[in-house]
């Protein structure tokens, strides 16, 4: 995983226990299709500074663990250098979304999808929005998204697998995912887990 793009994969355990999953349902409505109250303006070629937001992006992604304020007004100043910098949009909607502002965080993830098509962790991060949100079926619509621009994405397959399951949403697809986690989980507890669903989803074998 790179410092200019992360997954937050282990968002979703921490913020289960305080999210007021129906209003925030409620907030995200069309948040994905719209976004009439976006906090950034237009930009003109001219005006942007790619390699200054590059440089405050890295910076900031290199103290967003230890230092989450001063990575968001790193990330800030980034996007005020350049609008277009999708990896800076990607880093504050993941920094937005541990704290709670679903909202904020998937529009700075649907820029970042935009600007980052080949890239799968936007659209990872903008499915756990949902999926916080309790928009199950745009959650995995939307997972299902990150897998088409990289089938073998393993933090999106954990986490779509695992949402099939919790949702009772399995399908066609699910055994092949719960076998590639089950032989490439990212911990023992996520291996563990997959092959003891695999025996509750035998599907279609290997």
């Amino acid at each position: 995983m790179t410092k200019q793009a992360f997954t937050t994969s282990t968002a979703l355990a921490v913020m289960h226990s305080f999210l007021l999953v129906g209003i925030l349902a409620v907030l995200l409505t069309g948040c994905a299709s719209t976004r009439t109250t976006s906090p950034y303006s237009g930009q003109s070629a001219e005006a942007r500074d790619s390699s200054r937001a590059e440089s405050l992006n890295q910076e900031a992604a290199g103290i967003i663990e230890k230092d989450p304020a001063g990575a968001e007004r790193l990330l800030r100043e980034a996007l005020a250098a350049d609008l277009y910098h999708g990896a800076a949009h990607n880093n504050l909607g993941t920094l937005l979304l541990r704290q709670g502002k679903l909202y904020d965080a998937a529009a700075e993830f649907e820029w970042a999808r935009k600007l980052l098509p080949g890239h799968p962790d936007p659209r990872h991060n903008l499915a756990l929005t949902f999926e916080l949100a309790g928009r199950y079926d745009d959650a995995l619509a939307t997972y299902a998204a990150a897998l088409d621009v990289y089938p073998e994405h393993l933090p999106t397959i954990q986490a779509m697998v695992r949402l099939q399951v919790r949702a009772s949403k399995t399908n066609e697809r699910t055994a092949t995912m719960l076998d590639a986690v089950a032989m490439r989980g990212e911990t023992r507890e996520w291996r563990e887990w997959a092959r003891m669903q695999r025996a509750k989803h035998p599907g279609q074998g290997r």
